[in-house]
């Protein structure tokens, strides 16, 4: 039997490039991603030799592409994605993207980053996505049961002041009017480009705590509003992903009472188009004990409203009437 040829990688160029960016030595990248690691739970014991063969084109495995990514966006002050770092080859691994809740803030940034620089691309995975139902409750498990984020600001990057802010909003609510006058199909690749163009600088920008807060909750309204256009584009698998990084950075806004909306109004809506009405109300009994307390009761009153929507579809008078407050 004749031996199968070898192929021979293709050499990172890319992650190369970043590392000369970033002024660090193969040994000090290799730290630096250890180090990430350790903060997201990983035993991850990289040196000098793994880097080079990264370098050589080897792929690491699991989730090393994406913290060798945080590990250069910390070095360099932004933010730098999977695809940057020359390691999003395959669907499987690109596919992913944006379905995940991530589990801290500079993982949550790189995740939304990574989204709307690939909708932006309009890559095949997201351009034909369907929705990954396995990602329709997950993300509100996790967003019950994650601790509040203790620290957002940031100290590298250009300097995120209030009225940067404050122009994120009032850009918000003149594309809400643009929207309402000539409808997504217009609309929505604008609210993209903002949201990959500027919003991403910001986010990986400097700011200080109270910044961070009201920039994160910025971010989370136009990152909703952008799946909502999904919707009415008819992209349902793209909406998806935009409504988990919505929930995300209202996490890291500390704002619980938006984080049920997206829930209760954004994803449930997306579950009933769907046909999923056990999902509707799973979503809509996730916002009120996540935003228990937090919410006025007008939005308390929107949260039973969407439960009982989904017990009535599904045909379970009881749970209705219990949710409707017969």
């Amino acid at each position: 039997m004749a031996a199968r040829p070898l192929v021979p990688r293709q050499v990172n160029e890319r992650l190369r490039a970043l590392i000369q960016e970033a002024a660090c030595s193969n040994a000090g990248l290799a730290r630096r991603v250890n180090t990430v690691g350790a903060e997201r739970g990983l035993d991850l014991r990289y040196d000098k030799t793994s880097v080079a063969r990264w370098l050589r084109g080897q792929q690491p495995r699991g989730r090393a592409p994406g913290i060798i990514a945080e590990a250069l966006s910390r070095k360099l002050g932004r933010t730098v994605t999977v695809d940057e770092v020359g390691m999003a080859h395959g669907r499987n691994l690109a596919a992913g993207v944006g379905l995940q809740f991530a589990p801290t803030v500079p993982g949550a940034i790189e995740q939304v980053c990574e989204l709307w620089r690939s909708d932006v691309g309009r890559r095949e995975f997201l351009s034909g996505s369907v929705v990954a139902a396995s990602a329709l409750v997950e993300p509100s498990r996790d967003w019950l049961i994650t601790v509040p984020d203790a620290h957002v600001a940031r100290t590298a990057g250009a300097r995120v002041g209030v009225a940067d802010v404050a122009a994120v909003r009032e850009t918000t609510a003149a594309l809400v009017d643009l929207d309402r006058r000539f409808g997504s199909g217009h609309v929505r690749p604008v609210v993209v480009h903002y949201l990959d163009s500027v919003v991403s600088g910001m986010l990986s920008g400097s700011y200080r705590e109270a910044v961070g807060r009201q920039l994160f909750a910025a971010a989370a309204r136009l990152t909703e509003l952008a799946g909502y256009m999904a919707v009415d584009t008819g992209e349902p698998g793209l909406a998806q992903r935009y409504y988990i990084q919505a929930l995300r950075l209202a996490q890291a806004a500390g704002d619980r009472g938006y984080g049920g909306y997206v829930l209760a109004a954004s994803m449930s809506h997306l579950a009933a188009q769907l046909g999923n009405p056990r999902e509707i109300a799973q979503l809509a009994r996730a916002a009120q004990e996540g935003a228990r307390g937090k919410v006025p009761p007008r939005a308390e009153s929107m949260f039973l409203a969407a439960e009982a929507r989904g017990h009535a579809l599904m045909g379970d008078v009881r749970a209705f009437e219990e949710a409707a407050g017969g």
